[in-house]
């Protein structure tokens, strides 16, 4: 995977144990996906005929990350269907390279309503832009 997003650690990202609130690896998540889309010039929402959603979201929590730490994120899409499209993704301290999360996010094209196929502009962008191609689902 390429690393893609970098961040240190917030105050207001942690728990009362000092470490990095669980729920906050998906925004890191989030943060990822959204700079490899600007990376590789395609972007959804608005300017697009169709929209995207959430279907599965998975997080494996490795080791604790705290307040000051620097974060490096990096994807990939690992998995391309008709429809559908899912990241790998991992979240790693700076200092020590020691992964604190990692797993995927897999999103659905859809337009009135209906799953439909992500463009094949995207499809090329993706495959252009990794080290390894993504699977066909």
């Amino acid at each position: 995977m390429q690393d893609i997003w970098e961040t240190r650690v917030r105050f207001e990202e942690t728990d009362a144990q000092a470490v990095v609130f669980y729920g906050n690896y998906v925004t890191y998540q989030d943060e990822t996906i959204s700079q490899y889309l600007r990376d590789i010039d395609y972007g959804w929402g608005e300017q697009t005929q169709f929209d995207v959603h959430v279907v599965n979201v998975d997080v494996n929590y490795r080791k604790s990350a705290t307040f000051g730490d620097e974060l490096v994120c990096a994807t990939r899409v690992d998995r391309i269907g008709e429809s559908s499209l899912t990241f790998e993704w991992e979240c790693r301290r700076k200092s020590d390279d020691g992964v604190c999360a990692d797993g995927t996010v897999t999103h659905v094209c859809v337009s009135d309503g209906e799953p439909t196929r992500f463009p094949d502009e995207l499809r090329e962008a993706a495959v252009d832009f990794q080290e390894t191609p993504p699977s066909p689902v």
